[in-house]
């Protein structure tokens, strides 16, 4: 692998997740250091965790709410938030 990857987000094909529709950039066997995920969030986003991903969200566009280990945060555009693993999640449209 090159010390670079390339990824044109908007052209990944969407993959079904519990908040959701989501696009995994840099998601490849060869790259196991991180990814990106661009979500289109459901409004029946499912309560979950990770075991061992730590995840950044960035809010793009809209407002809602993070619901962390129980509790709602308000979000809005450049809103960012760092998910620890074993932290309960989901997104919430407004």
């Amino acid at each position: 692998m090159s010390g670079y990857l390339i990824e044109q987000l908007d052209t990944l094909p969407g993959q079904l997740c519990p908040c959701g529709t989501t696009r995994r950039g840099f998601f490849v066997p060869e790259n196991e250091k991180a990814s990106v995920h661009v979500v289109e969030i459901k409004e029946d986003a499912a309560t979950h965790y990770h075991k061992l991903t730590t995840e950044i969200y960035i809010v793009l566009e809209g407002e809602g709410e993070l619901e962390l280990d129980g509790t709602l945060h308000p979000v809005r555009p450049m809103t960012s938030v760092m998910i620890q693993p074993g932290c309960r999640h989901r997104a919430l449209e407004n």
